[in-house]
Parts: structure tokens; sequence; C-alpha cells
């Protein structure tokens, strides 16, 4: 008897490849992510250049280049439908990029907590709770990662089982993980604050904490509706595709929000809005070689991007 990997039986988000349709659309969204790759590595070169790192920056264009990995891998396990290992590395990039927007969204919520309220948001034991469950998030992906892997290896049902119960509790807590911002958000705009606002960046605070509720809202969406059909009962492949796996909707909670969010980001200049000097403990107000960014405007008016920055903030933007 072969040793694997078998051919999946039940149904899962996006049903069976097709050439002619799944091929054009992903290759859009490869162009689509190699564009956003390419923008955001541009942004942080040339606030480099200016001694103004910004890390996510880097992160962001290491998220579009895991999904042109993803897109690229698709379109290859679309081409060779008999390669079920291609089909194997597709399903894992699909699974594990997302986290990267994630943490980027959650670490952008620490600063505008700790700019709100400094006490518990510069606390240790906030820092510990944040720590604990990035150190959770990559455990749960080896977790999620070995159980997809197995399952295509195994006619075991038992063992099947457990790979889909360990498959169910990664988007559980990825679910769970992407929502974080939304009530963290919530707490600190609700809870009296006991002294001003720890302003850091540029632009209007609340714009900031609007450009936050939206990446949040959109990326716990899609890890919402990929944790809901996850605890679906299993269609058997032998039954028509269930419509909450139509094409339209993996393309959607997937690449789609992704896409919005890597844009907006850049759009609305996250570089610039959520930066804070190094070094900053207990305050953000802290000067550091990192703010001589635009300290002059001679060499502000060098750059197109400083420029639609200040104007922007002139504009008091929200």
């Amino acid at each position: 008897m072969s040793s694997g990997p078998y051919r999946p039986t039940n149904w899962a988000l996006g049903g069976a490849n097709v050439k002619h349709v799944d091929i054009p659309i992903t290759a859009v969204f490869l162009v689509l992510f190699i564009l956003g790759a390419a923008t955001h590595m541009t942004i942080f070169q040339l606030n480099r250049r200016r001694g103004h790192k910004f890390i996510f920056s880097v992160l962001l264009f290491g998220f579009c280049m895991s999904r042109i990995a993803t897109t690229t891998l698709r379109i290859a396990s679309t081409s060779l439908p008999t390669n079920l290992n291609l089909s194997i590395a597709a399903s894992i990039f699909v699974a594990a990029g997302v986290l990267l927007i994630f943490i980027v969204n959650l670490l952008f919520t620490q600063r505008v907590v700790r700019a709100m309220h400094p006490t518990w948001g510069w606390h240790k034991g906030f820092k510990i709770f944040l720590v604990s469950n990035y150190v959770l998030i990559v455990l749960s992906l080896v977790m999620v990662i070995t159980a997809t892997v197995q399952s295509f290896f195994t006619l075991s049902t038992n063992t099947r089982r457990i790979d889909r119960d360990i498959q169910m509790y990664g988007q559980s807590f990825f679910m769970l993980f992407s929502f974080y911002p939304i009530p963290l958000l919530t707490i600190a705009l609700l809870l009296p604050r006991k002294q001003r606002t720890d302003k850091f960046g540029s632009g209007r605070f609340r714009t900031k904490i609007a450009i936050l509720y939206a990446s949040s809202i959109l990326a716990c969406l899609g890890a919402s509706y990929r944790a809901a059909t996850s605890y679906l009962t299993p269609v058997s492949q032998r039954e028509p595709l269930p419509d909450y796996f139509h094409k339209v909707a993996f393309y959607l909670v997937n690449f789609g929000i992704e896409i919005i969010i890597v844009y907006m980001f850049a759009i609305l200049r996250i570089d610039l809005r959520f930066h804070v000097p190094n070094g900053a403990r207990g305050s953000y107000a802290v000067k550091t070689e990192e703010e001589t960014f635009g300290d002059t405007a001679q060499e502000e008016s060098k750059d197109p991007i400083m420029n639609d920055a200040n104007a922007m903030d002139h504009a008091q933007l929200v």
C-alpha cells in the first residue's frame, strides 16, 4: 500500500481547483502582492536613508513575500493537480502567512494603549500577556502545520480525527488572537484617563485608532469565517460543494481582505503615524537620533513622500 500523500476526501474552503478559474484570479493577487511588497520595501528604504527605522514596513514586505510564495504555489498546484506535495505546501502557506498581519495589529495596539494608559500599557504584566500570546501563536502554527501534513499521509480515521481537532484548535486560537486588538482598543477608549495622551508619530490620534479598528475587524472577519467553517461537519466530495466553501468566499476571506490591509497601511502611511522613538520606556517623549527624521524643512522638501505626509498632517486628515 502507498504511504501517501493521499487526496482529501472532504471539501475544504475554495473547493477543487479549476484551471480556467483559479489560475487567472490567483495571478491577479500575485501581481497585487508583488506591488505591495515593492511599495513597503520602497517606503522602508526611503525612511532608512533618513535614519527613520520602521521595522513594520519590513514585516509587511515579508508578509507580501509569503503571499507571493502562496499564490505561486497555488498556481503551480492548480496546473499540476496530480502533484499533491504542491497542494500541501500551498495549504500550509495559506494558513501561515496571515499571522504576520495579526501580530502587526497587536503591536500597534500595544503602542496605542501605552500612549493612552501608560500605567498598565507599560506594565510588566501586560507585556508578559502579549509575549505569551506571541509564543502561543507560533506553537499553534507548528501544531497546525504538523496536523495538516499528517492528514495527507494517513488513512487512519482516528488519526485524521485528531488532526482535525488540532486544526480546529488552531483556527480558534488564530481567531482569538486576531480579535485581541478590538477589545483592547475599546477598553482603552472607555477607561477614564488620568493624564493627557502620550501622542506619537504624525497625524491625528483618532485616525490611528480608526486604522487599527478597520484592520483588526477585517482580519478578525477572515479568521472568524475560516474558524466557523472548520467547526461544521465535514462534507464528502461525493456531495455538492457547500455554498460556504465557494471560491468567492475563499478569495474574499483570504487574499481579498489581506490586500485591503496591505494597501491601506501603505496609503495611510503607518510608517509615519505609528513611529515611536527607539529606547522609549514609560513614555514616548524620548528624543533620540531616530527623531531627526524630517527635522529640517530642507530635507523634507527633497522627498515627495515626506511632502505628502506633511500635507496630510497640515490638512488634519481623519
